[in-house]
């Protein structure tokens, strides 16, 4: 049977919709295998990018991320019932990519470079002096998976306004506090979209980048502390008293507003009489 719902029922439920503006996107360098992530970083350094002091810089300039999606794989079994075809999960499937596109900066060209150097890394691309990138028998040697990705750190964190603010929100919301991580496992660059340039109209430069990656988890965090009831997440109800208050210091105000209102036009409004009209708002405690 339909239930009825109140105007604060539809409120707690509908009205506070999560926007997608808010979110951050944390990176993670690769493991590097056996030599650790400071071959990396080394790496890194050698082409201009200096890390983990251009860590929270990446993090800023990306300004369009997705948050991934999963899939079941299927199977028909026909006519065990007869007529009917069934369908049964046999396997769970992630999405096979991200993008990520970041504005550029001026003084780096900070997600330009760290990708670059990324793919470079994993393509083994200048690794020696035999095979320097201006070399004329230029040429490579892949590198083992476990050196170029990243085994986990790789997150997508979704948040909301009300992240990290005390109790009783703004308009009498309480707050939630909750924020959804996404964590990538293994994830690696692997395409740097093209970047048009041209002497028409002035755009910020912008650098999308797919990552790929095995398998994602999604948490979501501060839950156990903050998770509310579908009640308490309606703006906050006043209690008799507080209403009656209410009402009884708006009766007054309107009263000692007439009394305003009542006076000629030539009559002066002064600091003294407007401080006696305020005051008498509280003096009599009917």
């Amino acid at each position: 049977m339909p239930s009825l719902k109140s105007v604060a029922d539809i409120k707690s439920s509908i009205l506070r919709p999560s926007l997608t503006s808010l979110f951050e996107v944390q990176f993670a360098l690769p493991s590097a295998g056996q030599t650790g992530s400071d071959a990396f970083q080394k790496f890194l350094r050698d082409d201009g990018v200096t890390w983990p002091t251009s860590q929270e810089t990446l993090n800023l300039l990306c300004s369009e991320a997705s948050l991934p999606g999963s899939s079941v794989a299927l199977f028909e079994i026909n006519n065990d019932y007869t007529g009917v075809t069934e369908r049964h999960a046999h396997r769970k499937f992630f999405d096979d990519r991200i993008d990520f596109t970041f504005y550029v900066d001026v003084e780096q060209y900070l997600p330009i470079m760290f990708f670059e150097s990324w793919i470079k890394f994993i393509s083994g691309s200048g690794t020696t002096d035999q095979n320097s990138l201006d070399s004329k028998s230029y040429n490579y040697r892949m590198n083992y998976p476990d050196e170029y990705t990243a085994d986990q750190g790789l997150k997508v964190i979704k948040f909301e306004k009300d992240y990290k603010k005390g109790r009783g929100g703004r308009g009498g919301w309480s707050t939630t506090g909750q924020t959804l991580e996404y964590e990538f496992f293994r994830s690696f660059p692997i395409a740097i979209n093209s970047m048009p340039v041209s002497y028409g109209s002035v755009d910020v430069l912008k650098c999308t980048v797919s990552m790929s990656y095995i398998r994602y988890i999604v948490r979501r965090i501060n839950s156990s502390s903050t998770a509310k009831t579908e009640s308490s997440n309606s703006p906050q109800r006043k209690s008799d008293f507080q209403q009656a208050l209410d009402l009884n210091i708006a009766d007054k105000i309107q009263t000692n507003f007439s009394e305003v209102y009542s006076l000629s036009d030539t009559t002066p409004i002064n600091f003294s009489t407007a401080a006696s009209l305020y005051l008498g708002l509280f003096s009599n405690p009917n």
